[in-house]
């Protein structure tokens, strides 16, 4: 490139540099000037004249009269407040309203003074060339800010998905950064399919292809904040065919809470999913929170911490959050007191730090605070972990469960609700082993609470226990979602344990308020199931999440692909499939997503026998016999954990590998 063409480029990058204020100094020198340059025209077009001298000898105080009142006038209706390259209908609006205040003084002007040589329609051309080179200059100046930034900025060339007006709004905030740049916009409305919308043409879907190829796109930008969750999944389906990363815009109740429309993020899990979320029954949803005392164990947890958010959205009188983590305590606890102060809410929290397995712990805090509804949700989650510390996995997910529910039994507790899992039914792993004992130990709870309400006349309520089991949820510490993503980050592969593995997956804000309407429909020893709808192939997943993210699939069939999915075999313990059932016997309740198993329990003797042969086990160090144990008390338990058995027959008579 010559020196001209390095000077040319410098002197646009300067120009771009420029501050607000020299940026704002130089709109007010333009105004300055083009003002008496229109009422220049205003007369050269009336009289045909390009200088009427005798008619400029008597008015020629009106061309300095304008200018100075013109800028006070522009600057009351906050034109100089405006960023030209943002400027639109609302500008142009203020530029008519001042040209016209302007007309109408002038005309005024003349008339008061008894100006002779002032013609009745000056004031009206005066507006409509003021209009022209006031509006106008701003339009070239914003046409050229744009042209720039095309030039000497490399932008991503991206389609808009939604034509409506969250798009509309996008393209224009696109155009006045410095990422991306829009091309055009694809729409399902045929109506709108080679149209204009902001100077851009609007494409039919099925030409995505062309579009694509043609426009060189490299990202499509999803602006459907209002489209339902299947419709979303459908469009996302027909995205992942193109190598294009999508991202999308907040959706409408995000919005509406103060999110920014251009906070551009990846695509939301439950998108790829399409399941649509069932609105809550209020009544219920109130029944077990409003105006009661709330304790949430493993409040810090993924569970957790969103039972605990909307539990202090519907009014308890007061939330208490039991959590054995102090960082995940303190961070649940500073949450919910920002959260409170934002919606003026009235609620006390208060923050506990402790171990289920602390039964005196556990007691002083359901006496201090008169706790009336307990959801249980601390627990062992990760599968592989609680495999290698089975111990461990008994004591915190059994046994703590144990120690909470009886001491809620003795104090009084209104409702216990046992959070579980899937993997409670038919188990392979000593994790839902572990869980399904759990539910074992509240049903034999609730025969001895007569699961019966507090009646007026009795000194100590009974204890209403249930449990409500469900599969995985998205964006949990376990969850697959964020591992893909951060493996197709860091350019893969991706790996996923069996080409045939299958899960249910459910948002953890929908789980969570069906745990605390299951839990207020229960009549004591309940076992809540949750709808999670239909099971989702995990390299599928995968395969979706790398073609969204703007990647190709590499297998046999596209060797010369992105990011490869690798398989790494079945972890210990791990099933295929997933089950919400024991039995078959199963009725609905007036919830869609909520349904009430009949399932068999323990009888009394011999679950407490089972619990202190487990505890002397425990005291022994002797793996072997808990294992053998849990087998006992969990029909259906067959460990398919090769891996551990080897460990156990190796690993040292101390139980430390596996205490």
């Amino acid at each position: 490139m010559d020196s001209s063409g390095v000077s040319l480029r410098s002197l646009h990058y300067r120009i771009l540099a420029l501050g607000r204020n020299y940026k704002k100094a130089l709109m007010v020198l333009a105004d300055f000037i083009a003002l008496p340059v229109a009422l220049w025209s205003s007369y050269a077009l009336r009289l045909s004249q390009w200088w009427p001298t005798d008619y400029m000898a008597e008015v020629w105080w009106l061309f300095l009269a304008t200018p100075a009142v013109g800028l006070v006038v522009f600057m009351k209706l906050g034109l100089y407040r405006a960023v030209v390259r943002f400027m639109g209908a609302q500008a142009i609006l203020a530029v008519f309203k001042g040209v016209v205040i302007l007309a109408v003084l002038m005309w005024a002007s003349a008339f008061f003074f008894n100006v002779e040589k002032f013609p009745r329609s000056v004031p009206i051309i005066f507006a409509l060339a003021a209009l022209v080179y006031v509006g106008g200059s701003r339009l070239l100046v914003r046409n050229y800010y744009h042209w720039l930034i095309g030039h000497y900025v490399h932008k991503e060339p991206v389609l808009i998905y939604g034509a409506g007006g969250a798009g509309v709004q996008l393209s224009t905030a696109l155009l006045g950064g410095g990422e991306y740049v829009p091309v055009g916009f694809v729409d399902d409305d045929p109506t709108l399919w080679k149209t204009t919308v902001s100077g851009m043409r609007v494409y039919n879907p099925q030409k995505l292809a062309q579009v694509i190829e043609s426009e060189g796109v490299t990202h499509v930008l999803l602006a459907l904040p209002s489209a339902t969750r299947s419709d979303r999944r459908r469009i996302l389906e027909q995205l992942a065919e193109h190598s294009v990363y999508v991202k999308t815009i907040p959706s409408m109740s995000e919005l509406v809470s103060g999110e920014s429309l251009e906070a551009l993020r990846d695509v939301d899990p439950e998108d790829l999913l399409g399941r649509e979320p069932v609105p809550p029954i209020e009544s219920l949803v109130a029944s077990s929170i409003k105006d009661k005392v709330v304790m949430v164990s493993g409040a810090g947890g993924s569970i957790g911490s969103e039972i605990c958010r909307q539990v202090l959205r519907n009014g308890p009188r007061a939330l208490v959050l039991y959590e054995m983590s102090e960082f995940s305590l303190y961070s649940i606890e500073q949450e919910l007191a920002k959260a409170a102060v934002a919606e003026k809410l009235d609620v006390p929290l208060y923050a506990m730090l402790g171990s289920v397995l602390d039964a005196a712990r556990v007691r002083r805090i359901l006496d201090r605070f008169g706790v009336q509804t307990i959801y249980h949700a601390a627990a062992y989650k990760h599968v592989p972990m609680v495999e290698h510390n089975v111990f461990e996995g008994i004591r915190n997910n059994a046994l703590g469960t144990q120690v909470m529910a009886e001491e809620a039994l003795a104090a009084g507790v209104e409702r216990f609700v046992l959070i579980s899992t899937d993997k409670a039914v038919r188990p392979t792993n000593v994790m839902g082993a572990t869980k399904r004992l759990a539910e074992l130990i509240i049903q034999g709870l609730a025969q001895r609470s007569g699961a019966s309400p507090c009646a007026p006349h009795e000194t100590v309520c009974k204890t209403i226990f249930s449990m409500v089991r469900f599969g995985n949820v998205l964006g949990s510490s376990g969850s697959v979602v964020p591992l893909f993503r951060r493996q197709i980050e860091a350019g893969g592969p991706v790996t996923v344990t069996h080409p045939d593995i299958t899960r249910f997956f459910m948002t953890i804000p929908e789980a969570a308020s069906l745990v605390i309407q299951s839990g207020s429909m229960a009549k004591g020893g309940d076992v809540f199931v949750l709808d999670m709808g239909e099971p989702v192939k995990i390299v599928d997943l995968a395969r979706r999440m790398i073609q969204l993210m703007g990647y190709e699939v590499k297998s046999e069939q596209h060797p010369d692909g992105d990011i490869a999915v690798e398989y790494t075999g079945l972890r210990p313990g791990e099933k295929l499939y997933e089950e919400l059932l024991i039995g078959a016997d199963v009725i609905g309740t007036e919830h869609p997503k909520i349904m009430r198993a009949h399932e068999e329990s323990l009888p009394a003797e011999l679950l407490q026998e089972l619990l202190d042969q487990l505890q002397t086990a425990m005291e022994q160090a002797d793996s072997h016999a808990g294992r053998e144990l849990l087998q006992r008390a969990v029909r259906g338990f067959v460990p398919s954990s090769p891996n551990v058995d080897l460990l156990l027959k190796t690993a040292p008579q101390t139980g430390a590998i596996m205490h």
